[in-house]
């Protein structure tokens, strides 16, 4: 069935009011074993953050306050859905499951029970009130349009993945930290950040000990556009860069320009003047254009990255766009690729 991009005014108050009415009999009446995502959430939340008062939340939107922190949430980005699994919590639902489970890494997986929303463009606004969530976390990528009539049904915030200015990774953590801030998990957020730092300093031992610190690099990510091979090489302040920055990497690619989303659509023969760096690439494994369309590119062919074997290949469901977990599984995909 496809889905619809809003729902008119007066359903959707009809609605609202409806199951507002109904919340007296109960916040979740979608399962009786107590087996449901919200459920584990609620169950989960115990008194945390009863009796500190209302908590301020910063977003692109303004100042949201809750009285107390958020159970049921609703994520309709996948940045924002694998916060919440750092976090230790699933989204009641979230958008795009399907796809998410394609790319994303399996550390940041979603429960089986968690409610599909539809695309991200078009989240299925009643599937969304049926959720009665506490919280909804929007993108303005996608549906900064419909802000509004998400904002009717529950509190939401709104947050750019992609800043206008400074680097993805500062921007990551950002909404990182106002996300556990709105579920009440600040101390576990502080605990995933000095793992993560932690982790980072480990591969870095790891990366000087199989002689690869301070390694001229760079990454692309590969994908087919209409049968040819479309390559997105990333640049120096995108979440996946600066993520290697901090394992002691050297990025060689610079595009003397800022890109917002982090990459630069990129040419075979652009990639000449930094042939002498070691490449390492991300592809679907249904989708490998290194493996496929680019074996028979001349130009390609002759790079000394590839005739010298200094490409390499990690994991598809490297993701390059994500949070804290994709950082991570980024480092270690990197880290084993590289160790001898």
């Amino acid at each position: 069935m496809k889905q619809r991009k809003g729902i008119s005014g007066l359903v959707l108050t009809l609605l609202i009011i409806f199951l507002t009415a109904c919340g007296s009999a109960g916040t979740n009446n979608a399962s009786s074993d107590g087996g449901t995502a919200g459920e584990r959430q609620q169950a989960d939340a115990g008194t945390e953050g009863a009796g500190t008062g209302p908590i301020t939340i910063k977003h692109d939107k303004g100042e949201l306050k809750l009285d107390k922190p958020a159970v049921r949430v609703v994520s309709l980005d996948w940045l924002f859905t694998e916060s919440l699994v750092a976090l230790g919590m699933q989204p009641v639902g979230n958008a795009e499951n399907e796809e998410y489970k394609n790319w994303m890494p399996s550390e940041a997986a979603v429960a089986d029970d968690v409610m599909e929303l539809g695309i991200k463009d078009e989240p299925d606004l009643e599937a969304i009130v049926a959720l009665k969530p506490d919280l909804i976390i929007a993108g303005t990528a996608y549906q900064e349009a419909i802000y509004d009539q998400l904002n009717a049904i529950a509190p939401t915030i709104m947050f750019t993945q992609y800043p206008a200015d400074g680097d993805q990774y500062t921007r990551m953590m950002d909404i990182f930290n106002e996300i556990a801030a709105a579920v009440g998990k600040t101390e576990e957020a502080e605990q995933y950040v000095a793992g993560l730092n932690q982790h980072y300093e480990e591969a870095k031992a790891k990366l000087a000990a199989a002689d690869q610190a301070d390694l001229p690099y760079l990454l692309i990510q590969g994908r087919s556009d209409q049968n040819a091979a479309a390559l997105w090489t990333m640049t120096e302040t995108s979440m996946a860069i600066q993520t290697l920055d901090r394992i002691g990497l050297q990025n060689v690619w610079k595009p003397g320009k800022f890109e917002q989303y982090g990459y630069t659509d990129t040419g075979v023969e652009q990639l000449i003047p930094v042939q002498d760096a070691t490449l390492l690439s991300v592809a679907q494994q249904t989708d490998d254009v290194f493996n496929q369309q680019l074996t028979t590119n001349s130009v390609w062919n002759d790079l000394a990255f590839v005739k010298e074997n200094r490409h390499y290949a990690l994991d598809g469901s490297t993701w390059l766009f994500g949070g804290p977990i994709s950082a991570k599984v980024l480092v270690d995909e990197v880290v084993k690729s590289l160790q001898p």
